[in-house]
């Protein structure tokens, strides 16, 4: 069972548990979710790289640093994310948290979770000089991406079971309307278990297979999320 404290050690998540305040863990958990493709130990060991050059001090950085504090990430890449994409993050988590207060706010959205993300993909690329190339890495359903990431992310600031591993620090967001964030390990593990049948990995198959899952915790249907990736990851099946 990975849904236990013990499981955040070799997990992207341990990046945002070591902080404390509220926006440090918003900022860190959105940016280390953006991040979360590939080998784990090296998504950890990027993110770690990537918030020293933030003094460890993402949200006091975030809001007060200056353009030329920007040059110190010249040399940060991970994968297809460039200094480019960088330097647009930065740009945006600047202009929002010197506005904001939490980043829940620019997920809220009556209409439910795939008009959230909706919402924040255009938000977020709401800046005059937004790249074209950075909008590879915010996902939408609008563009029938499975949004893992982004889900991912909204798992881990939604979901609280007590578990230690979800913060559970929003309380606008209910857990009923989370999706499932779908990735090739849940994925092959869903179908096996007759949870999916879309051929597609796409959008549409995020709702069936969290539709499905409802029917078993219509409450909080992702934490199956742990099951299906420790079935598919870790070897559990």
């Amino acid at each position: 069972m990975v849904n236990h404290f013990d499981f955040v050690v070799n997990d992207p998540i341990s990046i945002p548990k070591a902080y404390r305040k509220k926006q440090d863990i918003e900022i860190t958990a959105f940016w280390t979710s953006m991040l979360s493709w590939g080998q784990r130990k090296t998504i950890i060991n990027k993110c770690n790289e990537l918030f020293k050059l933030m003094d460890n001090a993402p949200h006091d950085f975030i809001v007060n640093h200056t353009e030329k504090d920007r040059k110190h990430f010249e040399h940060f890449k991970h994968r297809t994310f460039q200094y480019t994409d960088t330097l647009y993050f930065l740009e945006f988590l600047q202009t929002y948290f010197r506005k904001h207060d939490s980043l829940e706010d620019a997920f809220i959205n009556e209409k439910g979770i795939e008009n959230a993300l909706i919402q924040f993909n255009e938000l977020f690329f709401s800046l005059p000089d937004a790249p074209r190339r950075t909008q590879k890495h915010i996902a939408s359903p609008a563009k029938k991406s499975t949004c893992k990431r982004l889900n991912m992310f909204l798992r881990w600031m939604v979901r609280n079971d007590n578990s230690n591993v979800d913060f559970g620090l929003w309380q606008k967001i209910n857990s009923s309307t989370l999706m499932i964030p779908l990735d090739v390990h849940v994925e092959r593990v869903a179908r096996k278990l007759g949870l999916l049948n879309r051929k597609q990995r796409d959008w549409k198959a995020v709702v069936e297979l969290t539709n499905n899952l409802k029917e078993f915790d219509p409450n909080d249907p992702v934490k199956y999320d742990y099951a299906l990736f420790g079935m598919g990851v870790i070897g559990e099946m």
